[in-house]
């Protein structure tokens, strides 16, 4: 029995039940183990569940750096449009994708600001990625847009609303509306006028 044992248990409940519906009893009897020895490891749910929620976003952002990495050299627009498919594959076959798109649109109420507190600075970090290889792609001439900062807000907006009817309105109504979104977000940063959308 092992502190990652008892993680990897729990990140299943709380991917499929919620932070509400897991219960340690059920988590314990996966590991093997007795409820009470959680405790060696844990303070009680709500720090077994900050402990997963912040492994997962550990775990996201680098399975999102390495999807850009790995398609190193394609165009931007495919590599754009590609993540909306990624992430439908991840949030139906991977639990730490669940878990966290989960945690992020729907916190439990009492851990509302803990969860704010892990999850801005992902965001954030994430944008900034986005701004750095938007300007990248630029300079060498495969992205138009100069304003990369508006460009990624826009992108990430658009991926925010797009997960959202994915948790909701499951994979073919995402697919709908990520279809008809994307054409009018790529149209407005690769337009004339888009091309500086500052101006």
């Amino acid at each position: 029995m092992s502190k990652l044992n008892i993680q990897k248990a729990a990140l299943s409940h709380f991917a499929r039940s919620g932070y509400e519906g897991a219960s340690l009893s059920q988590i314990a009897d996966e590991v093997g183990i007795k409820k009470p020895s959680i405790y060696a490891h844990y303070k009680g749910k709500d720090d077994l569940f900050l402990h997963v929620v912040r492994d997962v976003f550990h775990t996201v952002q680098r399975r999102i750096l390495e999807y850009f990495q790995a398609r190193n050299g394609e165009p931007v627009e495919d590599i754009l449009n590609g993540l909306f498919g990624w992430i439908r594959q991840e949030y139906e076959q991977d639990d730490a994708a669940k878990c966290l798109l989960r945690m992020v649109y729907f916190p439990p109420d009492k851990l509302y600001q803990e969860i704010a507190d892990i999850a801005n600075p992902f965001i954030d970090g994430m944008q900034r990625k986005l701004i750095s290889y938007l300007r990248q792609s630029h300079q060498v001439g495969t992205f138009l847009c100069t304003d990369y900062e508006e460009a990624a807000v826009a992108y990430i907006t658009l991926v925010d609303g797009a997960i959202i009817e994915l948790i909701y309105g499951g994979p073919e109504r995402y697919g709908k509306r990520v279809q008809a979104a994307w054409l009018i977000y790529w149209r407005g940063v690769t337009s004339q006028t888009g091309r500086d959308l500052t101006s």
